[in-house]
């Protein structure tokens, strides 16, 4: 969400940065807006200025025992009533349009946010090497899984349709490994606070994130206001949402392991085989809550902190700063991390790290107040994924993968997988 002030105050660096993102110039009419809201205000205060005056005048008519003039107060004053609800409606309605359109618009660039259209615009940032030596091809993760009777797909579809794993044995019990080995990592190494939020939310949250309205078609709805979550950054942030914060309770970090949920309506075609994109899949999140002068520094923190996975589960990896057109909507500067995964012969995306702003705060008027202030300031967002536990899945697998079919155990998750070091499938 947007401040209409701060557009009006500086209209062409609102245009410029909207360009950056491919946009039309929207100043011009978002100015507009806010003078035709400005105009009803105006006109629903003065009636009810002109109705307060009056009760006074009337009072004075009735002491003064001028009733014919009091009539005639009165008679204004009806009419003034009569035309205050249409007034009120006029207000309530030009501040609808201008509030729909702010939240329509994404968030404005960071200036070091590299420019381009798409994906093919992002700049590498940094890159990680593992120690292990690296495949430069191989099997993909569905061929391994498949081979070992332990990812079932066909019977994923029979009971809920495509897009969905059925995972077994090893395999299903290294998933559940590999996310409670980042929320330990996160937690006693990280300084995140573990929660456990719930998987469904309301329409409030859902637009307080930025996932609606614009992406409503992305979402998974589950009955009358109520939505499954597409990743726990919604729970997460809104529980500082309606909020007014100390500035030493600042910064707050939350982690959680949850289920998400995607609707991927726009991603027909892409990536059908596997689990690369999953309807349904766990992911590891981190949200942190910030000051706005320390939201950078947090920003490569919680950076480093999903790298911490990668390194520590031992895959290569590189770091992208996302251009202009790659952004997400909500997003001031985003990090995706993509990891080597050998079956494809190429990097793909299992971290986004992304600072936000006041852009959420705003949309969930989360604030706080700065020692030794009178006044409150919004608070900035940041969420990242740390990491996607589906995709180390396949990264763990397609890495690890041994030529007789099996894939070994990372040395980090075989305390988790009760000291087993190698995944052979029931077939062996």
């Amino acid at each position: 969400m947007h401040d209409i002030r701060a557009i009006r105050e500086n209209p062409d660096a609102f245009d410029r940065d909207l360009e950056r993102r491919g946009l039309a110039p929207l100043s011009a009419e978002l100015v507009a807006l806010d003078d035709a809201r400005k105009t009803a205000t105006s006109a629903a205060q003065a009636n009810q200025e002109r109705r307060n005056a009056l009760a006074k005048e009337i009072g004075a008519a009735k002491k003064a025992r001028d009733e014919a003039r009091a009539a005639e107060l009165m008679a204004e004053v009806a009419r003034l009533k009569e035309e205050g609800p249409a007034l009120e409606a006029a207000q309530a309605e030009a501040g609808r349009v201008l509030d729909e359109r702010l939240a329509a618009i994404p968030n404005r660039p960071k200036p070091d946010v590299p420019e381009g259209a798409d994906e093919h615009g992002n700049v590498e940032y940094r890159r990680h090497e593992a120690g292990r030596e690296r495949l430069s091809a191989g099997r993909q993760h569905f061929e391994i899984g498949e081979a070992m009777r332990l990812m079932d797909f066909e019977a994923a579809a029979k009971i809920s349709g495509s897009r969905f794993v059925v995972l077994k044995g090893q395999l299903a019990r290294m998933e559940r490994a590999l996310g409670q080995f980042m929320m330990d990592l996160h937690t006693t190494e990280h300084g995140y606070t573990e929660v456990a939020p719930p998987v469904l939310v309301r329409d409030e949250a859902m637009f307080g994130t930025a996932q609606l309205p614009k992406f409503r078609d992305d979402q998974f709805a589950a009955g009358d206001d109520f939505w499954l979550i597409p990743t726990a950054e919604v729970p997460l942030t809104n529980l500082v949402r309606e909020s007014i914060l100390a500035e030493d309770e600042l910064p707050l970090r939350f982690t959680a392991l949850t289920p998400c949920f995607r609707a991927e309506a726009g991603a027909a075609g892409r990536d059908t085989r596997g689990m690369l994109r999953q309807h349904q899949f766990n992911k590891v999140e981190l949200v942190s809550i910030t000051a706005p002068e320390k939201s950078a520094e947090e920003h490569e923190r919680m950076l480093a902190c999903a790298e911490a996975v990668l390194k520590k589960l031992d895959l290569t990896y590189r770091v992208m700063t996302l251009c202009t057109g790659d952004m997400g909507f909500a997003s001031q500067k985003t990090y995706d991390i993509e990891v080597w995964v050998p079956g494809q012969e190429t990097y793909r995306e299992i971290s986004s790290c992304s600072v936000c702003g006041e852009f959420q705060a705003r949309r969930m008027n989360a604030r706080y107040r700065p020692t030794g202030q009178k006044g409150v300031q919004f608070v900035h967002t940041l969420n990242g994924s740390g990491v996607a536990v589906g995709r180390a899945l396949i990264a763990v697998m397609e890495n690890y993968q041994n030529p007789d079919g099996s894939v070994t155990v990372p040395s980090a998750l075989q305390p988790y997988m009760g000291g087993l070091t190698r995944i052979e499938g029931p077939a062996n």
